[in-house]
């Protein structure tokens, strides 16, 4: 199965709720998101086997802040996806923005052993996004809600990693702002396919800032210059946005489908 083909295979497995129907031994990933918490479970070809996703506010800029939300919410989620598979899940990978050290790069597997999975794995996100796309020579940017990071691999070596804090949850504050409305009304409004082309223009300078902020993290490597991009988490499922990112970034970037559930995925291939 092709890296676009698992993505969208995995999108449907959570939307309608299912189980593919292939043997063990599984591999499990969780991504603790600013705006969501994904569990994913694959076969040991990378396959999806099953998922589930809920939106959420226990994570910002990269950091848990709500330790026991986290730690409920991965737990219903792991007892959703076992009661579809009829086994238990024992064993699970997490992942943080690159950078993340000490006791804020802890937490995320303190969150999931709290939740019943032993961590087996922690990994940069923008690297467990590389791993899902099969890119063994380019450069991934990972937008979440807090924080934007990047990875650079060449020949399948990790060269090169990034992450400053801006992301989605920028995106909902200039939203907020423009529309006099609620964050969570933001969010949801950001979330709605049918708005797209009308709020474009709003956060387009926001677009414009990610961008540039990329670019600033490869100021000085231009032997990355002609290397391919590719752009993943959920603010890349804006209708517009790979070209206006592309624009400002001043190359062409390639988003692929259902970006949110790509790093995901990567996070249960190092399970």
């Amino acid at each position: 199965m092709e890296a676009y083909e698992k993505i969208h295979r995995l999108y449907e497995l959570i939307e309608t709720k299912t189980v593919a129907d292939l043997p063990g031994p599984y591999k499990v990933g969780v991504d603790l998101g600013t705006a969501d918490v994904v569990l994913v479970v694959i076969d040991e070809a990378g396959n999806p086997v099953a998922g589930s996703m809920q939106w959420a506010s226990v994570v910002k800029d990269g950091l848990v802040v709500d330790f026991r939300g986290a730690m409920v919410i991965v737990e219903a989620l792991k007892a959703e996806v076992e009661a579809r598979m009829g086994i238990t899940l024992d064993k699970g990978a997490t992942a943080i923005p690159p950078g993340t050290m000490g006791r804020n790069a802890m937490a995320c597997g303190h969150v999931i052993a709290g939740a019943g999975l032993e961590p087996v794995c922690q990994v940069d996100e923008p690297v467990a996004a590389a791993m899902a796309l099969g890119i063994t020579h380019g450069i991934v940017v990972d937008i979440g809600g807090g924080t934007t990071g990047i990875a650079v691999l060449r020949k399948g070596e990790l060269v090169f990693t990034a992450d400053e804090p801006t992301g989605g949850t920028h995106v909902s504050l200039v939203l907020a702002g423009a529309y006099k409305i609620s964050f969570e009304e933001a969010e949801l409004l950001k979330r709605d396919l049918a708005q797209h082309r009308k709020i474009m223009p709003v956060i387009l300078p926001v677009v414009e800032k990610m961008a540039t902020v990329v670019k600033n993290m490869l100021v000085g490597q231009e032997e990355f210059d002609d290397y391919p991009v590719y752009v993943v988490g959920g603010t890349a499922y804006l209708q517009g946005f790979e070209t206006e990112f592309g624009k400002a970034f001043g190359r062409q970037v390639h988003v692929p489908p259902h970006p949110l559930l790509v790093t995901p995925l990567g996070i249960a291939m190092f399970g």
